[in-house]
């Protein structure tokens, strides 16, 4: 996994709330088990018409956001079905960060698994991120993970609060199977000490 420390980004809005996984990625990009190729796919029934065509409409297929890397979203934002296939279609497409008043449990846990920054913020301050996102590819914000504050084209900052182990696996760009390498040398040296009393195992 990729570490996360600091991302000057273009921000998409979408002011949309209840943004559910079935929106995020609908049920019919399911079949696979890869966390790769689902990019293309994300939002995909806002995205594109029944013929396959881009919705200019949609703010990710307007030129300016286009290359978003954070998303300023409505409230409840990744509600409905528990689908881990939602986080890997915007860590595909490049989104690195989303921001909302608030966020469905599993869809927030799931983000910090694979690499994605979700942060809570008040509806007041996400309708001041939500202006600054509406200007364009000219105006880029800046989320620091260490200081944990989000910085506006104009300069404004806002604080956000984060838990300290899971901004300890975003710095270190560690999911599951990388906190347990961490304990490599723990595991090898019991599996040595279990193989010696048990050789018959």
């Amino acid at each position: 996994m990729d570490k996360f420390e600091k991302l000057s980004g273009i921000a998409a809005p979408m002011p949309l709330i209840n943004i559910d996984t079935d929106m995020i990625i609908p049920k019919q990009f399911l079949k696979t088990i890869k966390r790769s190729g689902l990019g293309v796919n994300l939002f995909d029934e806002m995205r594109y018409d029944d013929n396959g065509n881009e919705i200019p409409d949609f703010v990710l297929n307007k030129p300016a956001y286009r290359e978003a890397e954070i998303i300023i979203a409505g409230d409840n934002f990744g509600c409905g079905s528990s689908r881990e296939h939602a986080p890997w279609a915007i860590k595909d497409f490049g989104i690195k960060c989303v921001i909302a008043p608030s966020f469905a449990d599993i869809f927030f846990n799931n983000c910090f698994k694979n690499g994605i920054l979700p942060i809570v913020l008040p509806q007041e301050q996400v309708d001041v991120l939500m202006k600054d996102a509406e200007k364009g590819a000219n105006a880029r914000m800046e989320v620091d993970l260490e200081a944990q504050t989000i910085t506006t084209s104009d300069g404004e900052t806002f604080a956000f609060e984060v838990d300290a182990f899971r901004k300890h696996c975003l710095l270190n760009g560690l999911d599951d199977i990388g906190l347990t390498l961490e304990k490599k040398a723990a595991i090898d040296s019991y599996e040595s000490t279990a193989a010696q009393a048990r050789p018959w195992v």
